[in-house]
């Protein structure tokens, strides 16, 4: 069976840090872009970030220099590297995983519609 799941989230104050990783399995990692989204309560769910397995990698504008997404192929891991945290960036996390096949780029955009998979998320809190 297809797993996503989220860990690293938590409290943390503005200006700090928080990794997120989600462990991922059940599915052919390389042939997947992986993202990262967020919904934050009475929002609407936003991509924060994704990534193809050549990692070529792809942010929202909120977070360019302040967030990086990776990914761990031999753990089928992917990550994402939170700094210079703000109260706007309180959301529920979330991976999700694209069925794009080989060759795709993460320049190409992708609707969060098109996403095969999802994680059950984990909260990211940051206070003033």
């Amino acid at each position: 069976a297809v797993q996503l799941v989220e860990s690293g989230g938590g409290s943390v104050q503005a200006g700090g840090s928080l990794r997120l990783s989600c462990a991922a399995s059940g599915y052919p990692f390389s042939r997947y872009c992986q993202g990262w989204f967020r919904q934050a309560p009475g929002k609407e769910r936003e991509e924060v970030a994704r990534i193809s397995s050549d990692s070529t990698t792809n942010y929202a504008d909120s977070v360019k220099g302040r967030f990086t997404i990776s990914l761990d192929n031999a753990k089928s891991t992917i990550y994402l590297q939170m700094s210079d945290l703000k109260e706007d960036d309180t959301a529920m996390y979330y991976c999700a995983a694209n069925w794009v096949g080989y060759g795709f780029s993460a320049n190409i955009a992708l609707s969060p519609e098109s996403y095969n998979y999802w994680g059950q998320g984990t909260q990211v809190t940051v206070s003033s």
